[in-house]
């Protein structure tokens, strides 16, 4: 096989490789398979080749994410938004509503948290998306209404969503949000129902890749910096979690990390 049939199936391969790249944070290789593609080939008029490029802007996206870079030339939501006009192009409905939810978490990482809880509320009910994603969004109404202070209103999308996961057999995601809803429950004043469902987190780690052994410390610490007698411990978990953002280059998690501590220095 050869001519664009034969480069598309390797442009396929490059992107699952991309993919795979990402969830151990290897960035630099991600970034060297998409630029064999993004910088060296047009897209065809095909509809094929328009498909594998929006994959290949949706991914560009989910790197520079996973770096911090949010806003701006070369960023996220320049890349989320490229890939919008491809996939609009196509007609492929749940592709588009993928982006939109990516770019509500851009919104609640730049700080906006009620305007993505509001967004993440809108697809969570959206039925361009499957069923994990509609939870996903459903959760992230909860971490977005949490980092805005509202923890009662937040726990009440959470624990939805947790039962919701355990239905589409999603440990990964189940997991996650135990910790997500510890922290909502140490926002509320409630230390002992935190520390029951961060337990239930740890049991049930997601994963050994880099960012979430970050995530899981990052929370675990933000937690533990709430007792006096488990502060130390804490500081020492964010430590580590700040050595691994930094080694990888995650900087919006390293940015995370800074301002839990910070808080933490102005209280003590």
């Amino acid at each position: 096989m050869s001519g664009p049939s034969a480069d598309y199936e390797t442009w396929a391969d490059d992107l699952d490789r991309v993919a795979v790249c990402l969830g151990r944070q290897e960035f630099d290789l991600a970034k060297l398979l998409l630029d064999r593609w993004t910088g060296r080939l047009v897209p065809g008029d095909d509809d094929r080749g328009l498909y594998l490029y929006g994959r290949s802007l949706r991914l560009l996206g989910d790197l520079r994410q996973d770096q911090g870079v949010l806003t701006g030339p070369m960023s996220a939501r320049q890349s989320y938004g490229r890939a919008m006009a491809v996939f609009r192009e196509l007609g492929a409905d749940r592709r588009v509503a993928q982006l939109e939810l990516q770019l509500a978490v851009l919104d609640e990482m730049g700080g906006n948290h009620e305007p993505a809880a509001e967004q993440y509320r809108q697809l969570a009910t959206d039925t361009r998306l499957d069923a994990r994603d509609r939870t996903r969004a459903q959760l992230w109404v909860g971490t977005a209404l949490s980092k805005a202070g509202r923890n009662a209103d937040a726990i009440t999308f959470i624990k939805p969503a947790i039962r919701q996961f355990e239905a589409l057999e999603e440990p990964q995601d189940w997991s996650v949000a135990f910790q997500k809803l510890a922290l909502a429950h140490r926002g509320d004043g409630d230390l002992s129902q935190a520390g029951v469902a961060f337990q239930v987190a740890l049991d049930h780690r997601p994963g050994d890749a880099p960012m979430q052994r970050v995530r899981l410390d990052t929370a675990h610490g933000h937690l533990l910096l709430s007792d006096p007698a488990t502060a130390d411990n804490g500081l020492k978990l964010l430590e580590g979690a700040a050595a691994t953002s930094t080694q990888y280059g995650m900087m919006h998690q390293l940015q995370a990390i800074s301002g839990i501590r910070r808080a933490y220095e102005r209280q003590a």
